[in-house]
């Protein structure tokens, strides 16, 4: 909200005629007191003037012809009120901050006026009301040490202002401190995480050397560093995790490629104990010994068969008690591994002419790296 408000120096009666003086104000005055804001960096913006405030040149030349015209009846009590309802009216003015500026930049010349119109008028009359425009004069001075003053509060001002933006520009930078503190820690996690990589990389080669023990222990330490990549993306934002995942992604498949490697060393191992005892199966199976893949019956010497004729049952033997447990509905040339068969061999017996093949794996279904 913005106040408005002019110095009012007399007011004429109903019955009384307007005169022209013989003074009128000076043209260096403002028509009115504009209208300021502040603006972004500091930037004062006048703006433009509302059509509801007289203009100022105009109120200080009625406001003169009627001092003129009343100069005979003019008491200093009257003018003395006036001045102090112009005072508060300036008080008022000074608490809006668009209206600080331009009561520094109209103080002078508007006192410097006033003070004129007094003292012509000061030369017109004589006795009391002389007195009473020296006395008008006086007030005048002493409104000019008031605004004075309040120019020294406007200076105090601006400088706690100052004081607050240094502040804001202290807590600036303590925010840029946390920030670069958090992007570090931030550094040093994913560090972190890529050494966690490091040790699954190492785990893996390590496996591809031990035996099916070994290997059984290796695979839980490399789902325990799963876990914890896992818990580390959960913990950072997608962006952090993102090369960890597909660090992990080249792992699985590494793994898959290893794992086909081993059960294919696994079947020639079989293949030569089976040499030495004279017992050559016909049929072998193909693919990956874990959940997820499809295991199919192969001929051993790469010609294609066909099953029309031929049936086919599948079992899941224990490791342990070696005994055959037949896989109800199981009788295609294909099967995929079910839950049942984690940690079991699997095997296919196949009778075509009167006779029996037998395909196992060589090694236990595994429950594969996704699980």
């Amino acid at each position: 909200m913005t106040w408005a408000a002019t110095l009012d120096y007399g007011r004429k009666t109903k019955n009384e005629d307007i005169r022209p003086g013989p003074l009128r104000p000076a043209n260096i005055i403002r028509n009115k007191f504009p209208t300021y804001k502040n603006g972004s960096n500091g930037i004062v913006i006048k703006l433009a003037d509302g059509p509801e405030v007289p203009p100022l040149k105009e109120v200080v030349a009625k406001e003169t012809e009627e001092l003129l015209d009343r100069r005979q009846r003019f008491s200093v009590r009257e003018l003395a009120m006036k001045f102090e309802k112009g005072l508060n009216t300036a008080t008022l003015l000074s608490k809006e901050v668009k209206w600080r500026q331009v009561a520094l930049l109209e103080r002078d010349i508007l006192l410097k006026n006033l003070k004129s119109v007094l003292e012509s008028l000061r030369g017109q009359v004589t006795g009391k009301t002389k007195d009473e425009i020296e006395e008008s004069i006086s007030m005048v001075e002493i409104l000019a040490v008031q605004l004075s003053k309040r120019e020294a509060e406007l200076i105090q001002q601006k400088t706690e202002v100052t004081e607050l933006a240094k502040s804001l520009k202290l807590a600036s930078e303590d925010a840029k401190r946390i920030v670069e503190e958090e992007r570090v820690n931030a550094n040093t996690e994913v560090e972190s995480a890529r050494s966690a990589v490091q040790r699954v990389q190492e785990a893996l080669q390590e496996h591809e050397k031990m035996s099916k023990k070994t290997g059984k222990q290796d695979m839980e330490e490399l789902k325990k560093e799963v876990r914890v990549a896992r818990r580390i993306k959960m913990l950072h934002c997608p962006s952090k995790a993102m090369d960890l995942e597909n660090e992990i992604k080249t792992l699985r498949k590494t793994f898959s490629e290893k794992s086909v490697d081993c059960v294919n060393l696994l079947k020639e191992l079989e293949l030569h104990k089976r040499l030495k005892g004279n017992d050559i199966p016909v049929f072998d199976l193909e693919g990956l010994q874990c959940l997820g893949s499809m295991l199919h019956i192969v001929c051993q010497n790469g010609t294609p068969m066909d099953f029309s004729n031929i049936s086919v049952q599948w079992f899941r033997i224990h490791p342990k008690e070696s005994n055959k447990e037949i896989i109800s509905g199981a009788t295609r040339p294909a099967y995929a591994p079910e839950p049942h068969d984690v940690g079991r061999y699997m095997q296919a017996e196949i009778n075509f002419g009167g006779e029996t093949a037998i395909a196992k794996t060589a090694g236990l279904v595994d429950p594969g790296l996704l699980n």
